[in-house]
């Protein structure tokens, strides 16, 4: 009995938090499924790498707010497919499409080219394992997840294209980054203010994607 207080305790608290946050706040006032929606949204303003006409992945789109931004970027002309293991609601935005996949499986690649048809001008990874508490785990499944997001960008992505993966701070980044750096000539750690300031979180914006596969670290990648 004393364990359920406490549990209920702790989600009223949670509740208490989520309701102060204001990105919580204006996602619901704005119609974003998810507070998320404002860190893409922040990302895309500040360095422009998706645009109006362009064909854009969402890797781990549910519950579909990085979808309702990308949609209202790309506009008319573009095209949004969203992608996640779990099913998602579908958006009233006639250039958004939903598909429940799952990345890590062998056929993921072939049937997402299939679905596409084209090369793509942006891929966008929030894909995120499910957090168990145990540190060193979590960071090193979510690398894995970042690093089949990029094995999909490679896939996908036309000479040019841009890339954004969420990763965790931890000892397997380093290399994850040195990795992104065979393949694009800009590669940076951004944080947008809508991440929570407790949260360990973190992008990295990858910028014209070269399809180089063997070649050393462009000397224009940043950290």
């Amino acid at each position: 009995m004393n364990r359920l207080k406490v549990r209920w305790k702790s989600s009223s608290i949670w509740m208490q938090r989520r309701k102060k946050d204001q990105y919580y706040r204006l996602a619901k006032l704005k119609g974003y499924r998810s507070r998320a929606a404002f860190k893409l949204l922040h990302l895309i303003k500040r360095y422009r790498f998706i645009g109006r006409g362009d064909f854009v992945l969402d890797l781990g789109a549910a519950p579909g707010g990085w979808s309702q931004v990308l949609a209202e970027i790309v506009g008319g002309e573009g095209y949004v497919l969203g992608v996640d293991l779990n099913k998602i609601e579908p958006l009233e935005s006639q250039r958004v499409e939903f598909m429940q996949l799952d990345i890590n499986s062998e056929s993921a690649i072939s049937i997402l080219k299939a679905k596409t048809q084209r090369i793509l001008d942006a891929v966008v990874s929030d894909v995120s394992p499910n957090v168990t508490g145990a540190w060193d785990l979590d960071h090193f499944r979510q690398i894995q997840l970042a690093s089949r997001s990029l094995d999909i960008a490679k896939a996908l992505l036309k000479h040019g294209g841009n890339f954004l993966v969420k990763v965790f701070q931890g000892s397997e980044l380093e290399d994850f980054m040195k990795d992104l750096k065979r393949y694009f000539l800009t590669v940076k750690i951004v944080k947008p203010p809508a991440t929570r300031p407790s949260s360990a979180e973190l992008y990295i914006l990858c910028l014209n994607y070269t399809g180089c596969s063997d070649s050393p670290a462009h000397p224009q990648a940043q950290d």
